[in-house]
């Protein structure tokens, strides 16, 4: 079984999905640090030369976890994120569809911001049919830190392949994770080129992008790379 773990960012990019679809369970990270640089609350949607930033205000204390950071609702930014989609996106192909179900989603209350993130991400991941089970890393009760913490979360949910983000190669080693009955495999994922509104190709920005273009046809993802899923190895 494919385990692989991320914390649960703003509407992420497509590889980010890519991670999902390649894991029979997926666990959300809701119980590690907030970062200002980790895009837990903002991503780019893609504009004629960049990608424009489109931010979630938050509440929350210098040491907090993600399920304890609170949106800052006041001002208004629901609002303005629906606006920002509505000029960039409103010649999508996909628009109508997609500006739907991201609307339906964001409109309503959440008590965190990690809630509403997992929201989004789960109902795309419904929209594209993966089957990967979703799991909180808070609601798995493990007291460990970096790579044991990934170990511990592995061996809870009995699996045989840890699927890793490549970044972790810094202070993961393959042997620990032999040693625990685990698999090491990192992501492979190469950032994938499609056809675009506003001028050239930009690579990673929101998955917000893709489905607008594209809408829910993930089956163009595992087309143009003629991909095979480890669940099928």
């Amino acid at each position: 079984m494919i385990v692989s773990t991320h914390q649960p960012n703003y509407i992420p990019w497509l590889g980010f999905f890519y991670k999902i679809w390649k894991s029979d369970v997926f666990v959300f990270l809701d119980d590690v640090q907030f970062s200002k640089k980790g895009m837990h609350n903002f991503h780019f949607l893609k504009g004629d030369t960049e990608g424009i930033k489109i931010n979630i205000p938050v509440k929350h204390s210098y040491t907090d976890p993600i399920n304890k950071v609170l949106t800052n609702d006041a001002g208004g930014w629901k609002e303005r994120h629906l606006d920002l989609i509505t000029h960039n996106y409103k010649q999508a192909p996909f628009f109508e569809l997609i500006f739907k179900d991201y609307k339906e989603v964001l409109i309503k209350e959440y008590a965190t911001l990690s809630e509403l993130n997992i929201a989004l991400i789960t109902m795309i991941s419904g929209k594209f049919k993966f089957d990967t089970k979703f799991v909180t890393s808070s609601s798995l009760l493990i007291d460990a830190k970096r790579e044991d913490r990934i170990i511990a979360i592995c061996k809870k949910l009995n699996a045989t392949v840890y699927y890793s983000g490549r970044g972790a190669k810094a202070y993961q080693s393959a042997e620990n994770f032999h040693q625990n009955g685990l698999e090491l495999v990192y992501d492979d994922y190469i950032p994938l080129p499609y056809n675009q509104l506003h001028g050239d190709f930009i690579a990673n920005v929101s998955i917000i992008d893709f489905l607008m273009n594209y809408g829910y046809d993930w089956q163009y993802v595992e087309n143009k790379y003629k991909l095979n899923s480890l669940k099928n190895e």
